[in-house]
Order: structure tokens, then C-alpha cells, then sequence
């Protein structure tokens, strides 16, 4: 029986998933990955993302979000509507949040805002940050370090960065997310150097699906969609990279991703109970 794993960040509601949705989630239960976090990164992603959660509540938790992406479409009714939905018990975290500098598809000034009100929320309703960052890791810090005093726990998401900005990071008490990107032989490999430093009971894994295929699958899927069931590639990489066995690997980062995302612990029979 492959170990149990937990996909912290799949974008389950994206239409790319909406002819197979139910079929995605069979493979992941039979590949080991038995819960999930869905993304939510917009209003109506959010929505989306509870939907799903609250049709498998044991399976499934939402985060509410606006990406930084989207962030110019945060106005006030927008961020009135998803401070709304990040109330709902599904919702586990308040993200993805946070900036990307890397194409700018809101501006800086506009990452910058609409990450600052969503920092306020989480510190309002005290639940964790699911957080996203690229190409902008000094004013990412410097808003984290801001509220210092009374951030609650936050996870950093699909982290790509540098050792330096792993070390900030940790400093600053983030929880750490890694994704398929470890196993991208051209942009990822440096993770495998690093991936080490992060203390068990502070690393988590995901697939960020349906983005970032692990370039590693042996054979090639036909379709470039990734999906929860190929997270056991990423933490075969992880756990690879850190010296440990899968086995010990899946153990701490399920029990991790468990007591962050508020997830219920399963029966070792549920996958014959439960229907997703």
C-alpha cells in the first residue's frame, strides 16, 4: 500500500479538471494522496474551491484568495465577497496571497495592496496564510516582517527561491511548500541542494495542478495536466534529496499538512466508506 500524502495546493477547481474531476480525484486515493488543500485564487475560484470542499468535507479543505495576478480586480466589493467566503468552516487558510514580479499582470503597487488587506484578514479570523511569492522576495519579506507580531502560521507555496531566501523564509517561521518544480532538471534542481534545511514539521508538498508536471515521469503522460496523482513523484525527489525513505517522508509531511489545514484524520478503511 503506498504511503499516505497529502496535495497542499491543487487547483481542483479549474475547468481543465471539469470533464474528469471525480476520475482525478479515484487516481489520486489509489496513488496514496488522500486528502487535499483546493486553491482558491480569486472570488470565484474561492467559490469553486469550497464547493468542492464541502461535497467531501473529510477529503478536502478550500483556501480563499486572491492570487497576485488577479489583484487588480480586488476592489472593495471583491475583497468585501471573499472575506465573506474565508469565514466558511472549509476554508482553511486565507490565500493564495501575496506577489509575483515575475510578469506583473497586476502592478507591484496593486500586489502590494491587495496583500496587505489579506494579511489583515488572516490576522482578523486568525487563520493561516497560504502564500505565494516570485520574483519579489524582498518586499515579501519585508510585509511578512511587518506583522511580525501577529501573523498566524503561513505557509510559503510552491517555493522556487534561493538557499538566502530559504533562510529568510525559515527565520520568519514559514512553513514551506514544494512542488514538481524539484524535478525540473532546468530551472529546479538547485531545490534538491536546499530542500534539506527544512525542518520536519515545517515541509509540506503539493502539485499545484493542473501546472508544473513533474518533468521526471517515466513514461511521459500524453497530457501536460498535472494532477494529484503524480505527487508521489514529487516526494520520491523530496525524499531523495533530503535523505530520507518516502515511508518517513509522507509520515511527517502528512501529519504536518494535517495539523495546519485542520484536516481529520482518516480510517485506515475510509477509502472503502468514502466516495468522493
Amino acid at each position: 500500500m503506498p504511503p499516505v500524502l497529502i496535495d497542499i495546493g491543487i487547483n481542483l477547481a479549474h475547468d481543465s479538471y471539469d470533464a474528469d474531476r471525480e476520475d482525478v480525484v479515484r487516481r489520486a486515493l489509489a496513488a496514496g494522496v488522500h486528502q487535499f488543500v483546493i486553491t482558491g485564487a480569486s472570488v470565484e475560484g474561492t467559490r469553486g474551491a469550497l464547493r468542492l470542499a464541502h461535497a467531501a468535507p473529510r477529503l478536502m479543505r478550500a483556501t480563499a484568495g486572491c492570487h497576485p495576478h488577479h489583484a487588480v480586480d480586488l476592489d472593495a466589493p471583491a475583497f468585501d465577497a471573499l472575506a465573506e467566503l474565508a469565514e466558511d468552516p472549509l476554508c482553511a487558510a486565507v490565500g493564495e496571497c501575496g506577489l509575483d514580479y515575475h510578469r506583473n499582470f497586476s502592478s507591484p503597487n496593486e500586489q502590494r495592496g491587495a496583500f496587505e488587506r489579506q494579511l489583515a484578514l488572516a490576522i482578523q479570523l486568525r487563520k493561516p496564510l497560504f502564500l505565494h511569492c516570485r520574483d519579489a522576495h524582498r518586499d515579501f519579506v519585508a510585509m511578512l516582517g511587518a506583522h511580525a507580531a501577529g501573523l498566524p502560521p503561513a505557509v510559503l507555496h510552491c517555493f522556487t527561491g534561493t538557499g538566502d531566501e530559504l533562510d529568510d523564509c525559515l527565520a520568519q517561521g514559514l512553513f514551506i511548500g514544494i512542488t514538481g518544480w524539484i524535478c525540473d532538471e532546468r530551472r529546479g534542481l538547485h531545490l534538491r541542494d536546499i530542500v534539506g534545511r527544512i525542518p520536519a514539521g515545517r515541509l509540506m508538498i503539493e502539485t499545484d495542478g493542473p501546472y508544473l508536471l513533474p518533468r521526471d515521469l517515466d513514461p511521459k503522460p500524453a497530457s501536460r495536466r498535472n494532477e494529484p496523482m503524480y505527487l508521489p513523484q514529487v516526494a520520491r525527489a523530496v525524499a531523495a534529496a533530503r535523505g530520507e525513505d518516502i515511508t518517513t517522508l509522507a509520515h511527517h509531511t502528512t501529519r504536518t499538512a494535517r495539523a495546519f489545514f485542520g484536516l481529520p484524520d482518516l480510517p485506515d478503511d475510509f477509502l472503502q466508506e468514502t466516495r468522493p
